[in-house]
């Protein structure tokens, strides 16, 4: 129901500096900056798991809160939506909100548009960016029910006006964003949080290819997630039902809107425990210190191992403990990241998250001045981060090409390659300044 700040920022979008190799030379910046990029198409994958496993998923994720509170009935909104923004937006909210609505009318056949009037069934409100902290720190977006500006929220946010498991029919909704991030953020909150307004209130930390995940590593909307959200607009659906009700329809309702996954499968994937998601909450977000935050990383991977897990859960923990090791432990870093890929690479529908652990391996291939390893590394997930639309992670990649280019004395390609990527950058890190801090923090990984 929001998307984690501290995360975003802290482990997807951060490289692994390793402390072992102190730069030996100056870093030089370009002074002027292209043009921003913008994704222009969707190549999106089509949802392929059995519809077996998908009912279970769509029931966790209607029937439940991420706290774990049961909702009690279905609600979503009944007849036409539409969405208008206010607040400081900028073109590429605007730009990216009318492509998020397309998708949704195309993918997801839901009759929703952008409207100019006063009143709309989805209000987007973009909100200085501090301002949101203030008032909740842990989320760099979020929507709420029933209301529809940030002024009604500051007087309704401890009331049960706002509390979603009271709703039977969804009428008005407002989706904050942080008026002053990078457009790649807003728009993750735009898919994010427009999902849940329109569908899904919880996140599951076991969906491999979903939004609906507190993992963060799909940053637009899934094939999964757009059936799951046709499905929840489907006739055979309304609001009020009941889980049991709701239960009772799926299989028929997937087998009419998802022929494909009408087979046998492997057996739907144990719900993820509390004592795993508060260990993981606690090594993702800042507030505890560098070791207590090891800790829970450690706490995960070993609550991981005794319930057998061997997916996505297994592979995001260790991950993430891996990030929380670079600049204490580079070796126990390495090790956790190459654990990860290993989990990754088990399945083609974690490719992009094969494509995160690139970022950090090529930091290390970087740093200890292999470069044809660290290309090896970084042409396999460039495809990957462009087809998933993550222009900061898209971009991340191609400046440690741009540096290992260079190391093999390729200066021509390494700055064609690096002015390429700082279009993606702008879009994916916001300010010159930050798109600056990238490079140089990439170029001084480099040896020599």
């Amino acid at each position: 129901m929001n998307r984690l700040a501290a995360f975003a920022l802290g482990v997807l979008a951060s490289c692994a500096p390793v402390p072992d190799a102190p730069p030996s030379r100056a870093v030089t910046l370009m002074n002027t900056l292209p043009p921003m990029k913008a994704f222009t198409t969707n190549a999106v994958t089509p949802a392929t798991r059995p519809n077996a496993e998908m009912a279970q998923d769509f029931l966790d994720l209607s029937f439940r809160m991420e706290s774990g509170r049961t909702i009690p009935v279905m609600s979503r909104f009944e007849g036409p939506i539409t969405v208008r923004t206010s607040g400081t937006v900028t073109a590429s909210l605007e730009r990216d909100l009318q492509a998020l609505l397309g998708r949704l009318r195309d993918e997801a056949r839901i009759d929703i548009s952008r409207t100019d009037a006063s009143q709309a069934s989805i209000t987007v409100e973009a909100v200085p960016q501090a301002e949101l902290q203030r008032a909740v720190p842990r989320a760099a977006c979020f929507v709420v029910p029933r209301i529809t500006s940030w002024d009604e929220f500051l007087l309704t946010r401890h009331t049960s006006q706002v509390d979603w498991t009271t709703l039977r029919t969804r009428e008005r909704a407002v989706i904050f964003v942080p008026a002053d991030a990078a457009p790649q953020e807003i728009r993750d909150c735009l898919h994010e949080e427009l999902a849940q307004a329109l569908g899904p209130l919880n996140d599951l930390y076991r969906l491999p290819d979903s939004v609906f995940n507190d993992d963060n590593i799909h940053t637009v909307l899934t094939g999964f997630d757009m059936l799951v959200l046709r499905a929840f607009y489907a006739p055979e659906l309304s609001s009020g039902m009941t889980r049991a009700e709701v239960a009772n329809r799926l299989p028929a309702l997937l087998a009419r809107l998802n022929p494909g996954g009408q087979r046998a499968g492997a057996p739907v994937l144990a719900d993820t425990s509390r004592d795993w998601i508060t260990a993981m909450e606690t090594a993702l977000t800042a507030g505890s210190t560098p070791g207590r935050r090891r800790q829970a990383a450690a706490r995960a991977i070993q609550l991981g191992e005794a319930f057998g897990w061997q997916d996505t859960r297994a592979g995001f923990a260790l991950y993430a403990n891996g990030r929380l090791q670079v600049g204490h432990n580079s070796a126990a870093a390495l090790a956790s990241f190459n654990a990860a890929e290993a989990v990754y690479r088990a399945s083609p529908i974690t490719a992009v998250h094969t494509a995160h652990i690139a970022v950090q391996k090529a930091a290390f291939a970087l740093a200890a001045g292999d470069a044809q390893s660290t290309i090896e590394i970084v042409e396999e997930a460039i495809p990957v981060a462009k087809r998933h639309q993550n222009a900061a992670l898209l971009a991340t990649l191609m400046m440690f090409k741009a540096e290992a280019l260079t190391m093999t004395g390729d200066t021509v390609a390494a700055e064609a390659l690096r002015l390429d990527s700082l279009g993606w950058a702008r879009y994916g890190f916001g300010s010159d300044l930050n798109v600056q801090a990238r490079l140089a923090e990439i170029a001084a990984l480099r040896p020599f």
